[in-house]
């Protein structure tokens, strides 16, 4: 634009190689007039950065060449969180140019623009969709934001010295723009279908959105109905009613309340009664009626886990406390048949640990799975803590024994029970013909079904005792397990370990021959544990994103949701561990503890074992320490990349790497 206002096209051209898809311009930087780079995408799967210097304009300063065509590109300057557009220099020195380049196949680059040379480095790549990504500039929070849009939306951002790159938790959407008015300062302007929408970004730096839909007790465990993806929720109180006997107790107040009062009151206790009765006060707002030790409240609910609708409930009677279940489908029924147990004890006790009496209540579940349907009650002499379904029948931890029952017309029938488990079963996971079985404090107990001679056999243990509170079978011969005391720990059976029925074939010799330790006469081997410093409640195999590997997802009671990941190289490890060791040296804990002491404060969490051939060496990394590297001090930074062999870029790098690998 020349000094009058009026647009002047310049005289000089480029001729491009290919065809031109996509363009990016960077904003002009604070006291400039114009911005030095233009990007260019190429249908020969190239990036180009163009000088607009007026001395060099048009001259190409960079090219990097792409695994597919560039479907947008979008140049932003991020890392400065406390922008002052009154002193540039400031910013310009802590903020820094990033090329964000979106493929058609659904992947998203972001390189580092020398804002000087123009050169691109420090590529990485994240995966985020089906769709071609397009790239639109925003703002959020004074600074420059990218929001990637393919087969999902997603946010690059940074925010309190971290970048970030998030999933939307909104509908698909096709174009946008940055958005600003009186009512929405920083807000975006976009397209889904055929609607235009406003929308306004919220919990900058949360990791997840959730949901809440009210129960009406503490939930206990669920499972989901595999055709239909439906929950079937168990919630048990202690210290509560049940609808029925809230209202009986209603009933025997407003007669208590007549009978105490004179009979010149008596017309006036009636009315107070009447009141009573129809009073509603809602228990979400004023707590439940207390209904002292020993009382329980149970339901089992069926709902939709998307709309918190709910298609059926069963309500348990008053002292019926619903501890496990179990979704399975037994032989000799029909295949799209889906069979519910659910285990119940009665008149339950925790302290010292006593019920009358156990039940296993047999549902037939609805193939849509918006219904229950009870087919049978079986009584069981003490309270049934794990389900679990094993090869069409069903394996119950009822007490301390372990049984296999499969169905019947009146109740379930019992086939074999093994009595050797010490204390109390409390989870049952299974896997092929390999049985895990976990005690409330003696460990795992590993079991095998000999069919022929309807036994089941414990043909290996545990060597520590270790209060299980929740098992993941990981393979095989692998699990995951959690104790109450915070620890969790990886469990493997040797290779030379075998529960064949060729080496053992009437059952005898894993029954009575007692090794190690008075248990079985096989152990597991302890290949990792480490100390999560809350009581873990739940453990799970699982893929957090689309072409993803696989990790191991773990809660724990205070509602923290973690993450352990394996190690797929030597090089990984070895890299992670060094910088472990150089930040317990370099940022030590604020309170004064030994890091490595208190990640080991019930078990080692680095084991060393020795094989024939050579060392073999298992470790525990705490990702959670390695993350504090990109919050030190820059000389900190360098001094610890230097001892590393890299680059502060390169050793933040690799943090976001093994993150996103695993998770968004």
């Amino acid at each position: 634009m020349d000094p009058t206002g009026q647009l002047d096209e310049y005289k000089k051209r480029m001729r491009m190689n290919s065809d031109v898809l996509c363009m990016a311009l960077a904003n002009v930087p604070p006291g400039e007039q114009r911005s030095w780079f233009l990007a260019v995408g190429l249908a020969d799967s190239t990036v180009h950065i163009i000088s607009l210097d007026p001395s060099d304009c048009l001259a190409a300063r960079a090219m990097q060449p792409l695994p597919v065509c560039a479907e947008s590109l979008c140049i932003v300057e991020m890392g400065c969180t406390d922008r002052d557009p009154d002193n540039a220099a400031a910013a310009s020195t802590t903020s820094t140019l990033y090329l964000n380049i979106g493929l058609q196949n659904g992947a998203l680059l972001r390189a580092v623009l020398d804002p000087v040379t123009g050169d691109l480095s420090d590529t990485r790549t994240r995966y985020l969709g089906s769709r071609p990504v397009k790239l639109f500039r925003i703002r959020m929070q004074q600074s420059e934001a990218v929001l990637a849009m393919s087969s999902r939306s997603w946010l690059s951002y940074y925010y309190q010295n971290r970048f970030y790159l998030t999933p939307l938790s909104y509908e698909s959407l096709e174009y946008a723009s940055g958005f600003s008015s009186e009512q929405c300062p920083e807000g975006i302007v976009a397209i889904s279908t055929n609607t235009l929408r406003i929308l306004a970004l919220e919990k900058l730096g949360a990791v997840f959105n959730q949901v809440s839909f009210p129960l009406e007790y503490t939930p206990r465990k669920f499972i989901i109905h595999p055709e239909s993806s439906n929950l079937i929720v168990l919630e048990t109180e202690h210290n509560a009613y049940t609808e029925e006997t809230k209202k009986q107790r209603r009933l025997q107040m407003a007669e208590e309340m007549k009978e105490a009062a004179a009979e010149d009151e008596q017309e006036l206790a009636k009315e107070m009664a009447e009141a009573f009765l129809n009073e509603d006060l809602p228990e979400s707002i004023f707590s439940a009626p207390k209904a002292g030790h020993n009382m329980w409240a149970s339901i089992v609910r069926l709902m939709d886990p998307v709309q918190g609708t709910t298609y059926n409930q069963i309500r348990l009677e008053q002292n019926e406390a619903a501890m496990s279940l179990a979704l399975l489908k037994f032989h000799g029924q029909p295949e799209h048949q889906w069979f519910l147990v659910v285990g119940v004890a009665k008149d339950f006790q925790l302290n010292p640990r006593l019920c009358t009496v156990g039940f296993l209540d047999t549902y037939r579940v609805d193939p849509l799975g918006k219904n229950l349907e009870l087919v049978h009650r079986t009584v069981v002499d003490e309270v049934p803590n794990a389900l679990c379904a094993y090869n069409g029948r069903l394996l119950a931890g009822v007490g301390k024994m372990l049984r296999l029952y499969d169905l019947g017309k009146k109740k379930l029938l019992r086939k074999c029970e093994n009595k050797h488990i010490p204390n109390l079963i409390v989870n049952i996971q299974a896997m092929g013909k390999r049985i895990f079985v976990s005690d409330v404090q003696e460990s795992v107990f590993m079991v095998r079904y000999k069919r022929i001679e309807n036994q089941l056999i414990i043909f290996a243990d545990d060597t520590h005792p270790r209060w299980i509170t929740t098992t993941s079978v990981l393979d095989y011969d692998t699990i995951a397990t959690a104790d109450k005391f915070g620890n969790i720990a990886i469990l493997r059976l040797p290779p030379n370990v075998s529960d064949d029925v060729e080496e053992d074939p009437t059952g005898h010799k894993a029954l009575w021959d007692r090794g190690l330790l008075n248990g079985a006469s096989q152990k597991a081997d302890t290949i990792s544990t480490f100390h999560v410093g809350e009581m873990v409640t739940w453990l799970q195999k699982a893929t957090l994103i689309p072409g993803g590997s696989e990790s191991l997802l773990y809660t724990t009671l205070s509602g923290t949701v973690g993450v352990l990941v394996p190690f797929t190289s030597h090089e990984d490890h070895d890299f992670f561990q060094h910088l472990e060791m150089h930040m317990r040296s370099e940022n030590p804990p604020l309170c004064g503890r030994d890091h490595l002491s208190f990640r080991s404060y019930y078990f080692p969490v680095k084991r060393i074992s020795f094989s024939i051939s050579s060392d073999h060496k298992e470790n525990v990394i705490d990702g959670d320490m390695c993350e504090q590297y990109n919050s030190l001090e820059p000389a900190k930074q360098k001094s610890i990349a230097s001892d590393l062999d890299r680059t502060p870029a390169e050793v933040s790098k690799k943090l976001e790497d093994i993150r996103t690998r695993y998770a968004f």
